[in-house]
């Protein structure tokens, strides 16, 4: 990711860093730095402090705690797409042993597994991981609170259970596989498993009184892949410009999009906060964040991505409770996306379309309703109910097939469009998942499930 600060309006830049001085003055933190990206260029880093002249900067190293967790998400990911697991396969099948029976390894990244949302005592963020040698300390006698797959319950001892799979499948270190499948190829050089200095200290601030206290910073040895990391402000911005786009060293877009996939339902009264494979998915603003928050003793961190908008931003802070950064974090994303609204790119026509392709556009009826089904810019067809709500879907065409499309997304994702033709190779009709898309609604002749009435269409008698 380049960087090109200037890119910013003063009025933009000024309202970034007052949102993050009023953040670590109401939040009393002894520390704050953030950075904005857009369009995968560092855009705009600041910084506060309580000490002067000692101000971090974007390359000062802070504890990300949970955002750890999308770095575990993206290795098993990796995984999946070599075809070395299935999402769906049982975690027992790689890992056995553990008890957590049936227990999927898509249950264990979307936080449905139904496992403990903590380890046993002693408090596993304030102690060294040496007290949990075993997968089984950290598991505990009581390894299951919920069915799996009924309900989101976030567990950090889930993720220590993927790390134990990445490492048993790469049959190295959880560490030694992210430094070189992640880490190197993004180019993120300030984020490692123990801190490198320049970083900050994690502290204490008493709730009534403006002193502090030194947090202790533990080695979390098993738990390390659920919160161990330590990163900057520019290297986890560089992160999100990945979560936003993808990097086929690393992961394809595709499978980060899956990523942000909502992966299970809400608490009912939480309809604005979804979880899908390792990453949050919140509404705020009237705009979709994908990204994570993250905390240990000392430390606060908040991470979120506007794909929409190309915007992602990052704030750290070194306090134990204090400035919500997951909240700075939207807040600076929205400060931009409203300020300098995304300029989009120029219309082009595109490359040469057979006339087979073409004569598969424009309006089509399920029945009455209408339909338009255009040819989008990527080569794929959307189809869009012409007016109120209804079933909008992308598709893709089957590897070499022009015949037949495969839905991304919306009502239809994952099912076949196929396109059906006369003797003469006129087009009949669009089948799609059974549904008759035919040119007229309830047309003689046409391929309508059911035929249609021999008077046709008629006003109404009086």
């Amino acid at each position: 990711m380049t960087s090109s600060l200037e890119e910013l309006l003063p009025g933009t830049r000024r309202a970034l860093l007052h949102r993050i001085a009023v953040a670590q003055t109401e939040g009393r933190a002894p520390s704050l730095v953030a950075a904005v990206q857009r369009d995968g260029h560092l855009v705009w880093t600041g910084s506060r402090s309580s000490v002067d002249g000692h101000a971090p900067d974007a390359d000062t190293q802070y504890r990300i705690g949970s955002i750890t967790k999308t770095f575990t998400a993206v290795l098993v990911m990796r995984l999946r797409d070599e075809g070395l697991l299935d999402l769906n396969e049982p975690l027992e099948k790689h890992l056995p042993g553990t008890g957590v029976g049936e227990v999927t390894i898509a249950q264990l990244l979307g936080h449905s597994a139904g496992l403990s949302a903590e380890s046993p005592a002693p408090w596993w963020e304030r102690t060294p991981g040496s007290v949990r040698p075993e997968l089984a300390d950290v598991l505990g006698e009581q390894t299951r609170l919920h069915p799996p797959g009924r309900r989101h319950h976030y567990s950090n001892p889930g993720y220590t259970l993927l790390g134990a799979l990445v490492g048993t499948v790469r049959g190295v270190s959880w560490e030694e596989v992210l430094r070189r499948e992640v880490l190197e190829p993004l180019a993120l050089k300030r984020t490692s498993v123990q801190p490198r200095m320049p970083h900050a200290g994690g502290w204490a601030v008493h709730p009534w009184a403006d002193v502090m206290l030194p947090e202790p910073s533990e080695d979390l040895g098993l738990m390390a892949p659920a919160g161990q990391l330590w990163s900057t402000a520019a290297d986890l911005c560089r992160f999100a410009a990945f979560l936003a786009e993808g990097d086929d060293r690393v992961l394809s877009a595709a499978s980060v999009r899956e990523m942000r996939t909502p992966s299970v339902p809400p608490e009912i009264e939480d309809w604005e906060n979804l979880y899908g494979l390792g990453l949050q998915i919140v509404r705020r603003g009237g705009r979709t964040l994908i990204g994570h928050g993250g905390s240990l003793p000392g430390f606060l961190a908040g991470l979120w991505v506007s794909v929409e908008d190309g915007v992602g931003a990052v704030a750290l802070a070194n306090v134990t409770s204090g400035p919500p950064t997951g909240v700075v974090a939207g807040d600076l994303v929205g400060i931009v996306a409203e300020a300098e609204p995304r300029i989009p790119e120029p219309w082009r026509p595109l490359p040469e379309v057979g006339q087979a392709l073409l004569e598969l556009t424009g309006p089509w009826y399920w029945g009455t309703y209408a339909y338009g089904l255009r040819l989008v810019a990527d080569g794929g067809l959307e189809l869009e109910p012409l007016q109120g709500g209804g079933r909008k879907s992308r598709f893709v065409a089957a590897p070499g097939q022009t015949e037949t499309w495969a839905g991304l997304d919306g009502y239809y994702a994952g099912e076949t469009l196929r396109v059906v033709r006369r003797e003469d190779g006129s087009v009949s009709h669009l089948d799609l998942g059974s549904f008759a898309f035919t040119r007229e609604p309830y047309e003689p002749g046409d391929a309508v499930p059911g035929g249609v009435d021999k008077d046709g269409w008629r006003g109404l008698s009086v």
